[in-house]
Order: C-alpha cells, then structure tokens, then sequence
C-alpha cells in the first residue's frame, strides 16, 4: 500500500531552545527520531546540550542505555522486541506530532520504558512506537531514553561530593527530559502546562519516583502507572561502598584512586561490578534512593504535596508474570475435572475454595486463570490506591485492570506487557493482540481512556461504561476485557486466599551476564 512520504530541506523543521530539528513525515505524522535532550559525564547531573547553528537531522533512534548482558531474543510472539547499538551517552528522545504550530497546545504524553531501572529502552518493544497513538489522540507522544543500571543508580557519594547524587542519575537524567519538555514542546505543537507522564513496569516506578521529586514538580500535569510503581521500591542498599571498594579490588585498584571507575569502559565496568557482587553477595536492585533530593515512596515518605494534586490512572493485567507457566496440568485445554485437581494441588488444598471465589470475580472465567493470578501488582494498587485515598488527595485517582484471555495456545491470560500494544493503538504492531471482534474495542477504549485522561484528567469517553474514581468508599475498577465493566472491589477476598495458599512471588531473578571468562552474574529485575 502507497504510503505519504515526506522530507525535503524545509520541511518538516522544528525549532529547540539549542537549533533546529529537521524530521520527517510520514502518513501525515511528523517524527522526530534520537534528539539529544542533555549531556553527562559519569556518574554526573546532566547538563544541557550545546546549542548548534544551522540544521540537525532527526532520522535515527538515539543510542540506548548499556544493560548487564547482550539481550537474546525470546518471547517475540509476546513481547516483539527492537534491539539497537548502546552508549552510556544516551539521553536521547523521540517525538510524534501532527503539527508545529507553538498555538497548537496539544496534549503532551511522556513515556517511560519497562526494565526496572536496570534494562529496557525507550524503543525497545515495537509497541512503544507513537504514531498510531498521536493520530489517533491528536496528540504529541514523546518516549525518553535514560541511563540505567550501574550507570544511572550507583551510590558514589560517600567517596567524593562531586557524586552526591550519583545513586539517582538516571532519574536526574528524566527530570531533564521533563525539563526540555517544558522549554520546546511548543515547538511541537504540544502544550507545557498540560503533560502526562505514563509508564509500564519499571516505567511505572519511574513515574511513582517523579512524583516524590520535588524537582519535577510542575514538570508534568497528569500520571499513569502500568503493572509496576505501586509496591514500595526503597528497601534497597542506601550504601555501595563496600561494592565500590569490591570493585576496585576487582580493577587493582587502591580505594583512593576510585576516580578510575570515571574512565574504563563500560564492558569493564560491567565486569568488575559482575565479580564484586558475587565476592560479597550483593544481589542488587537498580534504582533511585532516598536522599532529599527523592523523598522515598509514599509508603515510607507519605505522598508529596505535589503528587495529591496529580490526577493519577493505575493499571495491571489480570496474569503479569504468572502467565507463561510451563505446566501442563494448568493448560486451557485440560478438562474442569484436571484443572480443579491442579488448583487443589497449588493453593495447598484450598483449590476448590478458591476457584468458588475466582467464579464469583471473573465469571465466566477459563478455571486455568485462577492458577495464573496476580500476586504482586494487584494488591500492591491496591495499597497504593487506599494509602493515597487517606491523605484527603486533591486529585481523582483511578484503577483498571486487562483481565482478557488471548487465543493462544488454547488461552493465555494477559501477560507482563500484553496491555501496551493497547494503550498504543498498536495492535497491528503485535500480532497476537489482534482477536476478531475484540481488539479494536479494547483498544479504543483503552487508548481513548488514555486520550481522554491526558486532555481532562478524567478517563472517561463514550466507548466507556462510566469509570468512577477509586476511593476507600467506593472500591471501583475498569475491568477491561471481552465485556468492559467498572467493578466494584470484586476481588479483594480472591487476592486474600490466593496469595495466603499459593506459591510465593519472586521478584528477583539471576541473569547471567555474558562476559570473557564466563563467570558474571548480574541480579536484575
């Protein structure tokens, strides 16, 4: 199918606060590919760019953040992946837009990528792509890239206060892209004082971050927290030194010439960190740390001031990671008889009970879901929701769930990222989200909530039963499935049984590391 293709030397050409941009235009959506938001050294605030006479190009992704080890594809049916050459420098975003007209004022949304605060990247999965979401929205999406990992969260400060705020880099490198947001959006047709900041996964806990920043404060307008940013996240080592020093032993290095850990390479870096956590048994979770700059997680900190005016969606799938279990006895395709026997055998002989419970939340529901139930993200929203509720908030705050059932292998319940391709408009990107009669509704509806949200801080449009906020009155969530209803605390007894009988929720997993020697192990979410 012929497609519009356009770009000459005028056109389209965008105006920053440092030069000109010139992009392209595809199908009526001008794209802006890899434009640097800010610089840093390492271990170091970011910094703005140099301004430049004359005309970049703005045609390639940005290179993304390094990672522990080189990514091998898996899962692609699921969760079709992007992978693309990395750099410590990669504080690079992306934009999609209809216009460049500074009076344009249209709603402006903020991705923040999946990955912990360890892995992943702004272009990662084809989902993240922003065009179908801008034209069908009328709006401007732009997607950011930050530093990860040992890069943007390692705790330097205790060696020299030129890294005071070393342990929160990444999201130091976030609020920058929030703040060139502020300075040239106009630029792009958007409007500064109406941005939404939405994430998925680790992208959520990047979003629950930013609002316990009050360095981000105004930055943003609006919050979404997808499968991920409602658990508290601040039960991790406020102190690296003894690694550091670990890894300077590693290097052969004396403690006082930690400065070194400045300038070898990142495949160095990586290695040493490898073998230092091991040595002293370190299994490390990446991301930011309570120092006054971040307040800490609600939980811990109590919400900010800020965050109870932000108009807030939170979000997770009826599965998340429970979905891809390998054992036969759950299977769609067993009969009633061998799946009751299986929920027996899981929930420890309180099966029968429980799946009386699940009937009652999801009726009509395949008895192989309530095997495959969410632990984690579900009951944590839930905390997070009535918590917030208490602190007499001056903005709404919603929760949905995607309880659909894929046609995969006779029944996959919704998966760790299975709602993106949705809340995209991406569908056709992905190709087992595409059910007949089914997809295109969900996706209106879920893009259109999120639409409808970005515009007015209230998700509700009329391919939509009425979505009322979440309150400790009135438990209410949008149960987006085969048959889309706002529920009201439908599963809080379910969620109760499930996780006292069924098998404990593991968080952290072991990844291996590539390296030369073959010995790295690297902890990542």
């Amino acid at each position: 199918m012929e497609r519009n293709f356009v770009c000459t030397k005028d056109y389209p050409i965008a105006d920053t606060v440092h030069g000109k941009i010139r992009g392209f235009e595809l199908d009526g959506i001008l794209t802006f590919h890899g434009i640097k938001y800010a610089d840093a050294q390492r271990f170091q605030k970011p910094v703005p760019v140099q301004s430049w006479e004359g005309v970049k190009t703005a045609w390639s992704y940005g290179s993304i953040a390094p990672t522990f080890g080189n990514p091998i594809p898996s899962g692609e049916l699921f969760i079709p992946h992007r992978f693309w050459p990395a750099s410590e420098h990669c504080q690079y975003l992306n934009i999609w837009t209809k216009s460049l007209n500074r009076t344009a004022k249209k709603p402006v949304l903020v991705w923040f990528h999946g990955g912990g605060f360890a892995d992943g990247s702004s272009i990662e999965q084809v989902a993240y792509e922003g065009d179908a979401l801008c034209r069908f929205g009328d709006v401007v999406v732009v997607t950011v890239g930050h530093r990860l990992n040992i890069l943007g969260f390692l705790y330097m400060s205790s060696f020299d206060p030129k890294y005071e705020n070393s342990v929160n880099a990444g999201m130091e490198d976030i609020v920058a892209s929030l703040r060139w947001i502020q300075e040239n959006i106009e630029g792009f047709g958007g409007d500064p004082g109406n941005v939404t900041i939405f994430g998925q996964s680790g992208g959520g806990g990047k979003v629950s971050t930013l609002l316990q920043i009050p360095a981000a404060d105004g930055l943003y307008h609006k919050a979404v927290m997808m499968s991920g940013g409602c658990d508290s996240h601040d039960n991790r080592t406020p102190d690296h030194r003894p690694l550091v020093e670990e890894m300077l032993k590693v290097l052969d290095v004396i403690p006082e010439d930690y400065e070194v850990l400045e300038k070898v390479p990142y495949s160095v870096l990586m290695k040493a960190y490898n073998r230092a956590a091991r040595r002293i048994s370190l299994p490390l979770m990446w991301g930011p740390v309570p120092n006054g700059w971040y307040l800490g997680h609600p939980f811990q900190a109590g919400f900010s001031s800020y965050a109870k005016k932000v108009p807030t969606i939170v979000s997770s799938v009826i599965s998340e990671f429970s979905a891809f279990s390998k054992d036969q006895h759950s299977s769609c395709e067993s009969t009633d008889a061998e799946k009751r026997l299986y929920a027996q055998e899981y929930y420890q002989q309180k099966g029968n009970e429980i799946l009386e419970l699940f009937q009652k939340a999801y009726p009509g529901k395949d008895l192989t879901v309530a095997t495959k139930l969410d632990f984690w993200a579900r009951p944590s929203i839930l905390r997070y929701l009535e918590a917030r509720d208490a602190t007499n908030p001056e903005a709404p705050a919603y929760a949905s769930q995607l309880a659909l059932v894929f046609d995969i292998n006779g029944g996959v319940p919704a998966w760790h990222c299975a709602d993106i391709p949705f809340v995209f408009h991406n569908t056709s990107r992905v190709a087992c989200s595409n059910i007949s009669g089914v997809s295109d509704r969900l996706e209106e509806q879920m893009a259109g909530a999120l639409v409808a949200f970005a515009r007015t801080g209230n998700p509700n449009h009329q391919a939509l039963p009425l979505w009322e906020p979440y309150t400790t009155k009135r438990k209410v969530t949008m149960v987006f499935d085969r048959q889309t209803k706002a529920r009201i605390d439908f599963d809080r007894e379910l969620l109760e049984k499930a996780i006292a009988y069924g098998p404990p929720f593991q968080q952290l997993t072991p990844r291996i590391a590539e390296d030369d020697e073959g010995d790295g192990k690297a902890w990542l979410y």
